[in-house]
Parts: C-alpha cells; structure tokens; sequence
C-alpha cells in the first residue's frame, strides 16, 4: 500500500487525490469477478462490451481472473461482443491454476494425489460429524463431485459448468490442479481452520468467497498467474491495472501498479490495493476504466 492511504471513496465518485496519473501505457487489465466485476446478482455490467471496444481501440487486453473455472467463464462471456468485434480471449481460472490466452490453455501441475486423498478423507469425516460441506476435485477441463444435495449442488453448478458426479473422488486424485471446500456456515469460521491445520504448509489455502475454501499446490494463486500473463504478453507491472475484492485476489494485488480494491473490499484487499474504486453495485470497473481511459487520452491530446 502506498503511504498515502486511499480515502473512501462515495459511490461513483473518482476524485480521489490519489487516483492514478493517467497511464502513459496501459496494457493489461485483470479483474476480479464476484464481488467486483459482477453485481449484486451475478451479472456483468451492461456497458461490459463498450469497454471492451474502448480497450481494444487502445490495444489492451481485458482479461478476468477467477475461482470459476475456465469452462464456466467461456460460457459467461460467450455472448459478450462490442461493436467492433470486440471480445474477451484472456482468462485466470481456478484462481490462478489455468491461464488461457487466444484458446490455449495452461495448467499448473498437479496435486500430490496422497494430500488430495487427505482432503477427501477429512471432508467426509466432517460430513459425518453434521457439517455442511462439500468438496470439488478440479481438473483442468472437469470438476469432480461425490454428493448431489440441495444447496451445494446448486453453488457448485454457478461457478463449474463442467463437472461430473463420480461414486469416489478418491478416483479422480490424480491430475488434480486445486480443491474447492463449500461451507455453507462460511468459509472462514469452520473450513478454512480446518484446512489450514490439515495441508496448511504443503498446500496453499485460500478463502475464495463467502462459503468456499480452495487449497492448491504452493505457489498457485491469482499473483502468479497474473505474471504468467504478463511474461506471455511483454507486459510489466506498471502497465497492468488490477481489480479485486476478496482474499484470493490478495497475491495480485502487488502485480499491477494500478491495483484497486473495490470499495465492498475485505480490507486486507483494502490495505494492500494502491486505490480504491467504487463498489461492484455502482459498475466500479466500469467506471474506473471510463476514468483512466479518458485522462489518458486527454493527456495525449
């Protein structure tokens, strides 16, 4: 975080002193999705695809960053298009496990399938003990589930597209890129510390949303991905802007010199963020990236 700590910021207003000089060369932007590219009810903003012609207008490479895998953000975009053909052809999935740019697919490497099976084993267990959770097995084109119940069943079809009802999960250990744990009692007071206690160490953990709790290999997160993309692309930090909201977007936070929490942020996000934008409610990447595109090009002219 800057010294200068970012003021609050009122709903649709950018006139923070501290907003960021117009960029001499903006070229990559990576958002976040709930909680700060989408609204309240999960939709994109409507004024999604004129962005998009402005950022290809200026070359610069829209590109969401998620927990959703890739299958599910295809489908969520499928239908974007700007007036110039505009479209989104750069994804972070699996909050940072797979990077795709133009149609080709990068994965992180694997999971040890005896710290997967360990994961398995203690979900059951607290299952069986009358916890409410329920366990993903990712891969990179499939996601893999074990129980078909109400209410995990339809948080589970939100976020992956495609995924497949097997009899045991220990079957689909190998070849696993992250694990995704739905508690629907909240990530942070039960699944969280559990994980943490269990694979804390050998595996990264992090509070993905509300209710959910991803574990991967150490080293997979959204903050490496993002480098990734930028080594794939030529593109540095300080032409990167960054926007999150939530605790997986911690790590990417310090790849973009313009990095914005949303004002909804946790304030972890907050306190490592160099700006702060208006909340998901009010279109804050929307109208952050209305702001920068303008000051730029009213500098240049």
């Amino acid at each position: 975080m800057r010294e200068t700590p970012s003021r609050p910021v009122v709903p649709g207003d950018l006139r923070s002193p501290d907003f960021p000089a117009a960029p001499a060369d903006l070229r990559l932007v990576v958002v976040d999705m709930d909680g700060t590219l989408l609204d309240e009810d999960g939709r994109l903003p409507a004024d999604l695809p004129r962005i998009l012609d402005r950022l290809r207008t200026e070359g610069i490479v829209f590109a969401p960053a998620s927990g959703r895998q890739y299958a599910t953000l295809r489908d969520m975009f499928a239908g974007v298009h700007g007036d110039s053909g505009a479209t989104v052809d750069s994804y972070i999935a699996e909050n940072g496990n797979v990077v795709v740019r133009d149609g080709e697919l990068t994965a992180a490497e694997g999971m040890d399938p005896a710290l997967v099976d360990e994961v398995i084993d203690a979900v059951r267990a607290a299952r069986a003990d009358g916890m409410p959770m329920g366990l993903i097995v990712c891969h990179p084109k499939c996601a893999y589930v074990e129980i078909d119940q109400p209410g995990f069943t339809d948080e589970a079809a939100k976020y992956y597209h495609s995924r497949e009802l097997v009899d045991d999960l220990h079957a689909v250990n190998d070849g696993a890129i992250k694990l995704a744990i739905f508690d629907e009692r909240g990530s942070e007071l039960v699944a969280a510390p559990l994980m943490h206690d269990l694979v804390g160490g050998r595996l990264e953990v992090a509070v993905s949303g509300a209710c959910w709790v991803d574990m991967m290999v150490p080293g997979s997160h959204k903050g490496h991905a993002v480098r990734a993309l930028q080594e794939r692309l030529g593109v540095t930090a300080a032409q990167t802007a960054i926007f999150g909201d939530f605790l997986n977007d911690l790590q990417m936070m310090s790849a973009g010199d313009m990095s914005f929490a949303m004002a909804n942020a946790h304030p972890d996000i907050k306190a490592a963020a160099n700006y702060l934008a208006p909340s998901n409610t009010e279109a804050g990447v929307v109208v952050t990236l209305d702001r920068l595109l303008d000051e730029a090009a009213a500098a240049r002219s």
